[in-house]
């Protein structure tokens, strides 16, 4: 096991796989590993972690660390970049949605959900532009779609005193963040994902109201009010790399 103060190279099935090291000075953060889809890796490392509790951890989990990069690269093969044409296939609340474009030179620009599909109408055919309609489209969406979930579950979670602060950001790692101050950020691409695998994310962060850490406390607290929770998150980081896909 190779390594240096910013990452470590662990060997499994004649393959070198580096972790990046991220120390974490927050009180409360506990030891985890992280692999994304992007086929990073990154070990998040409390502040006193000794070098022998970080080796012990990448050694307990280089095997899981190989599969999980396994499995993203399987998803990686069937992806095809995006091309922005009638016919290809978007998705939206874990639908699958065919495109249609339309091209009026004197129409307005919109988006809309007709039938099953995603009908886009543009001024000029260029990809770029059918892009960042649907990306508008989609953060308008989620806007909607997350303030009425997240008001829809906040009964289930009772140490939640007032409403938090909810914000919308593209991130390329993370479906969605809880601040120190409170406020949940939450990836405008979740509203790609079916509703059961989004609510599991707003209510991950809501428990990062009361349990800051990935701690047992933290895992018990979201099994209290989402029993199936692992059956989501399992479903939504099998469907990342699509639904992260521009």
């Amino acid at each position: 096991m190779a390594d240096d103060r910013t990452h470590r190279i662990l060997t499994y099935g004649g393959e070198q796989i580096r972790v990046n090291l991220v120390p974490r000075a927050r009180p409360g953060t506990t030891l985890r590993i992280k692999v994304h889809p992007d086929l990073t890796v990154q070990a998040v490392i409390p502040e006193g972690t000794s070098d022998a509790d970080l080796e012990k951890a990448l050694h307990q989990k280089t095997r899981w660390i190989w599969q999980k990069l396994r499995d993203f690269r399987a998803v990686q093969e069937h992806a095809t970049p995006r091309a922005y044409v009638s016919g290809e296939s978007h998705f939206y609340l874990g639908r699958r949605h065919l495109l249609k474009v339309h091209h009026q030179h004197d129409a307005p620009e919109t988006v809309r959900m007709l039938r099953g599909r995603l009908e886009v109408s543009v001024q000029e055919r260029q990809a770029l532009r059918i892009q960042k309609l649907l990306e508008l489209w989609y953060f308008a969406r989620a806007q909607e779609v997350f303030r009425h979930r997240l008001s829809a579950l906040l009964p289930t979670t009772l140490w939640v005193r007032t409403p938090p602060a909810l914000k919308l950001q593209v991130m390329q790692t993370q479906w969605g963040n809880c601040s120190p101050g409170g406020t949940i950020t939450l990836n405008p691409h979740l509203v790609k994902a079916p509703r059961d695998c989004a609510d599991y994310v707003i209510l991950h962060e809501l428990c990062h109201l009361k349990e800051h850490n990935h701690g047992p406390a933290f895992w018990a607290l979201i099994t209290r009010v989402m029993p199936d929770w692992e059956r989501h998150k399992a479903r939504l980081d099998g469907m990342a790399e699509v639904m992260l896909q521009k």
